[in-house]
């Protein structure tokens, strides 16, 4: 079945010049964003329920833009002020540089990696081994991290400050596409949870990530494009190849 709409598990693109948009143009293809799941903050009684103190630490980790909005948003809920002494160790520049929406950027307290790896961001935290660490998380999240501080002998506390949540589809939406992407488990457990008698029949489900598509497999649906993949290291890249394919004649 040649794929005419496509529903993509991620908010629309803020760029005109998003590749996802000359796919559309390219195939004549109509391609949504919806995500099927949200972040969101957790609420302070329960926060507190973790017996975590934020004052009691000199350092913070920020993983994502995430953590650092609902830590900032966290701290207000509390009433805590945090002290301008505070150190920010983030896995890019990117994730340094959204903190300026919260703090203002001052090089001698904020530190970043260059390639994304929290392995690139480890030697900075080392360096500054006498901090007291705190690594805000989701609570879906793998132990890469805390072990590897572990591993290296630093001081921390690992604490949830948000989670991720099923964006629940109201009854007016369609949802009448050829081919669905996702791009985590829990988009997985989203579409389940919305549509419990969903059948794939001819729908094609693409995915990124080798969990994601583990969580397709054992769902017990079909998967039809899973990246990356060396001739297509994104998602755009892969599409482009699989409509194309798909589409032909």
């Amino acid at each position: 079945m040649k794929i005419k709409k496509v529903l993509v598990s991620q908010p629309k693109p803020t760029s005109e010049k998003s590749p996802y948009y000359d796919i559309a143009a390219k195939y004549g293809v109509k391609i949504d964003f919806r995500p099927f799941i949200k972040v969101e903050s957790l609420p302070a009684k329960e926060f507190r329920q973790q017996k975590v103190s934020i004052l009691d630490h000199t350092a913070v980790i920020f993983t994502s833009r995430h953590a650092i909005d609902h830590f900032f948003h966290l701290c207000a809920d509390l009433r805590v002020t945090i002290p301008e002494t505070m150190k920010y160790f983030c896995i890019t520049e990117a994730v340094a540089l959204y903190i300026q929406k919260y703090v203002q950027y001052r090089k001698r307290k904020i530190f970043f990696g260059q390639t994304g790896k929290f392995d690139d961001l480890l030697p900075s935290i080392i360096k500054h081994g006498n901090e007291k660490y705190l690594l805000p998380v989701s609570d879906i999240h793998n132990d890469e991290v805390g072990n590897l501080l572990s591993k290296n002998n630093i001081a921390y506390t690992e604490a949830v400050m948000y989670r991720t949540v099923s964006n629940d589809f109201t009854k007016e939406e369609e949802f009448d596409y050829d081919m669905l992407v996702f791009f985590s488990p829990s988009g997985i457990s989203s579409l389940i949870k919305n549509f419990p008698d969903f059948e794939q029949k001819d729908i094609a489900i693409g995915c990124f990530g080798p969990t994601t598509a583990k969580a397709v497999r054992e769902a017990g649906f079909r998967l039809d494009l899973e990246a990356p993949t060396t001739e297509a290291p994104s998602m755009t890249a892969a599409l482009d190849m699989f409509i194309k394919q798909r589409n032909k004649g």
